[in-house]
Parts: structure tokens; C-alpha cells; sequence
């Protein structure tokens, strides 16, 4: 069984915005596989499928970014995925808007939402598939420039990211990091 967790802030006030990155992409992979992500489930909204004969869980936890730990722990924990099963699917500031990496493990980045998952599993183990927002021209600016929302001009690059994210997790369910890695790690 594998877990997979888009990071976002819930609401409509932050549907489009840049934070959001991971709730689109998991929205758009939930979309392509008929898996409705509605059940309040451990603080997350979830939906449970399959990929090929792969059970997954797919979480948009509904506390802030900074709060999202709680729910992955609680969600691997009850349902017993080991922490190399955990697909985290999180913007990245120091990527540039479109561009997709994965990786196993690794650091934090500064990005709050990983920081509360890594200090909830106490371990730095689990898969990231990191979708690029740029960085503000002010770097004080960092947490306005992640809450505001993409431009229309982004929107299309968003809309071919989250496509290819989705693929990107669906290689990794049935194929392994390493393959997903070798397919879609250098787009830009």
C-alpha cells in the first residue's frame, strides 16, 4: 500500500495559489484515476484506489502547511506504510515554474510543510516529488509570493505540470523511483 499526501492549505482562498501546488497535482492524478478524495479521514481529506494491483491512499491534509505531519503519521501509522511507501507531492521554491524532480529522502529545504512531516515520522525516508514555483525577486517576500495565486500566463505550465506529476506518481506506484526519476526528473 502506498501512501500519497498532495501539501496545500485548505480552502478556496488558497486553491490556485503557488503553496497549493501539491493539492493540484494530487487533485489532477485523483481525477485520472476516479479516486474521489473526500472522506475526513485522521486530518485529511482521502481517497482510497488502486493503481494496477497497488492499494493507495491519497491525503490532502486539512491543517495549515506548517501542521501537515500530524496527518501523514496518523494515516501511515493506522493503516501500518512504511515510511518508503510515503509519496509527498510539494511545490519547490528553488525550482523554477515548470519543472518537476524526484527524490528519495534528503532535507527540508525550508519548506514548512516538510519539516512538520520529517520532525512527525522522525525520519527523512519517504519519496518527494517537488514541483517548481520560482522564487520572489525580494527573497523577504517568500511567504506572500507562496500564498498568492499563479497568473494565467503560469496556469498553463501549472496545467501541464500537475499532468505530468500525476505520471510521475503513477510510474513511481508501478515502477520504482528510479525509473519515474529517469522519465521525468529533467523536464523543464
Amino acid at each position: 500500500m502506498k501512501l500519497i499526501v498532495g501539501l496545500g492549505n485548505p480552502g478556496n482562498r488558497y486553491r490556485y495559489s503557488r503553496h497549493n501546488f501539491g493539492f493540484l497535482a494530487l487533485d489532477e492524478f485523483a481525477g485520472q484515476h476516479n479516486i474521489s478524495i473526500k472522506k475526513n479521514c485522521a486530518g485529511a481529506l482521502v481517497g482510497n484506489g488502486k493503481i494496477g494491483n497497488v492499494k493507495v491512499i491519497l491525503a490532502k491534509p486539512q491543517s495549515y502547511m506548517n501542521l501537515s505531519g500530524a496527518a501523514v503519521w496518523n494515516l501511515s501509522d493506522y493503516n501500518k506504510i512504511d515510511t518508503s511507501d510515503i509519496i509527498v507531492i510539494h511545490d519547490d521554491l528553488d525550482l523554477p515554474l515548470g519543472t518537476i524532480r524526484l527524490k528519495l529522502g534528503g532535507g527540508h529545504g525550508g519548506h514548512k510543510g516538510l519539516v512538520s512531516i520529517i520532525e512527525s515520522l522522525g525520519s527523512l525516508d519517504f519519496i518527494r516529488i517537488r514541483l517548481g514555483i520560482g522564487k520572489p525577486d525580494n527573497r523577504e517576500k517568500t511567504e506572500g509570493y507562496v500564498l498568492e495565486f499563479f497568473s494565467a500566463a503560469e496556469m498553463e505550465q501549472v496545467q501541464r505540470v500537475v499532468v505530468e506529476a500525476g505520471q510521475a506518481i503513477e510510474e513511481t506506484i508501478r515502477s520504482g523511483i528510479q525509473s519515474a526519476m529517469a522519465r521525468y526528473h529533467t523536464r523543464t
